[in-house]
């Protein structure tokens, strides 16, 4: 992609003269064809990787969203408190998602990438359980930790293994995550009713999906590279590469904060976030309460995120072919204000429809890490802008699902907190458009 080529060209003119030095001047391990094909199937774990992981960072909060009701009278939860329950997401995610680049620098992507996976594995095993709401709290906090770590670093991974398919690899990311999002909130409820009717058990059975996305990540555990010459291996490529990212950093230190662009995104990162919490803890509610069967209200969560497979690989490749994605983030608002109309005025009647609108907004969220991938020239960049970002931008989202909780057990109906879904919206379309400039926040931040 044109774009794409443009912002990785510095990487491959850095790679490429140690390429061709050293097969030019001896047959080193790193050109040999055994170092080939262990980097060969390297490249193939870290994709395998990436998707399972992928597929894993939302059935943890889908699947509570389909059973909610069931969870409420099991733990005796008011709507403020399910309120807060749905909150919990973004809060994991700025807290936990902060420490995710000093995580990375000590122990290695991968390996935090990894250790994130078996966090998830362990609360989701272990939170439908605990029998009180406090525990199933702190277990879900566990899960979402493991999330929160693997959302910020999912994006530094990609710059680094695969830096010239920064958009065609976020969007395979991206697909894979709507489609595990759409398939929990889809597969739960019937699963539930399979395993007789449980919902501790309808809930608990997704961690084996999170059990078996650690497997890809264990053979790369030692992987501490910086860059993508770095984790596809070769000494040579990892001196240089070091030598050039320490004299960057001398030279210009960034203070993420300075820049506009930085804050442009993380608070259009956080208000996408807010509309996609709230659509996944609260849309099967507002379905049920208009007179919709609990498990049709389920398939049309499952629609709204399944938009995201086929929309998350799309809208990556187009934004890294345009010299704005403002208009992308406009579109996507307006899909949004016309689904938060339907549920206002024709819940049940429209139900399909409204479901494909909040779908195709909710790719807000593959545009937003598009836009994190290309705000920034550097792989040390992206890194920080990819925590700022994303634990700013969820800290920004954690009072939207909490304050339509409380919304609707005072109002008693879903008037108010549609309301409030779609006044978020307005603002969201304004940040995404100023996100959307073409600008790096290297030129934006450095200190001078």
């Amino acid at each position: 992609m044109a774009r794409e080529e443009t912002r990785t060209v510095e990487t491959r003119t850095v790679m490429s003269p140690t390429e061709r030095g050293t097969a030019a001047t001896t047959n080193t391990p790193e050109t040999t064809p055994g170092a080939d094909r262990t980097r060969a199937w390297a490249t193939r774990l870290v994709v395998v990787g990436i998707v399972l992981s992928a597929l894993n960072l939302r059935p943890a909060i889908t699947s509570l969203g389909a059973l909610l009701e069931e969870v409420r009278d099991g733990l005796g939860m008011s709507g403020s408190v399910a309120g807060v329950l749905t909150s919990v997401p973004p809060l994991c995610f700025a807290v936990f998602g902060i420490t995710a680049p000093r995580l990375a620098r000590r122990f290695g992507p991968a390996a935090v990438v990894c250790a994130g996976m078996a966090a998830i594995t362990a609360g989701l095993l272990i939170r439908p359980y605990l029998g009180s709401t406090a525990g199933f709290l702190a277990a879900s906090a566990l899960a979402l930790m493991g999330i929160a770590l693997s959302n910020v670093l999912m994006p530094v991974i990609v710059k680094r293994w695969f830096p010239d398919r920064v958009g065609s690899m976020t969007g395979l990311y991206s697909m894979a995550l709507a489609l595990g999002t759409s398939l929990a909130a889809a597969v739960t409820v019937p699963l539930t009713d399979a395993l007789g009717g449980s919902w501790q058990s309808g809930l608990a059975v997704w961690a084996a999906l999170a059990g078996a996305a650690v497997l890809p990540w264990l053979p790369l555990l030692r992987d501490r590279g910086g860059d993508a010459g770095t984790a596809r291996g070769g000494q040579h490529e990892r001196a240089e590469a070091q030598q050039v990212g320490a004299a960057a950093a001398q030279q210009a230190p960034l203070r993420i904060t300075r820049s506009r662009t930085a804050w442009a995104l993380a608070v259009f990162f956080g208000l996408q976030a807010t509309a996609a919490y709230i659509t996944m803890g609260w849309m099967p509610q507002i379905f049920r309460d208009a007179g919709v069967p609990a498990g049709t209200a389920g398939v049309l969560l499952a629609v709204t995120m399944v938009m995201g497979v086929p929309l998350a690989f799309v809208i990556p490749r187009v934004a890294t072919r345009l010299p704005h994605q403002g208009p992308i983030a406009l579109v996507l608002g307006v899909c949004g204000l016309a689904g938060y109309a339907g549920l206002y005025f024709a819940p049940a009647a429209g139900a399909w429809a409204w479901a494909l609108l909040l779908g195709v907004s909710n790719c807000a969220f593959p545009l937003a890490l598009t836009m994190v991938g290309m705000r920034a020239r550097s792989g040390p960049g992206v890194v920080q802008l990819s925590a700022f970002a994303q634990s700013t931008g969820y800290l920004i989202s954690i009072p939207g699902p909490l304050l339509v909780g409380v919304l609707y057990q005072h109002s008693g109906g879903w008037g108010l907190p549609i309301a409030l879904m779609t006044g978020l919206m307005l603002p969201q379309m304004a940040v995404g458009f100023l996100a959307g400039r073409d600008r790096t926040v290297e030129d934006e931040a450095t200190a001078r």
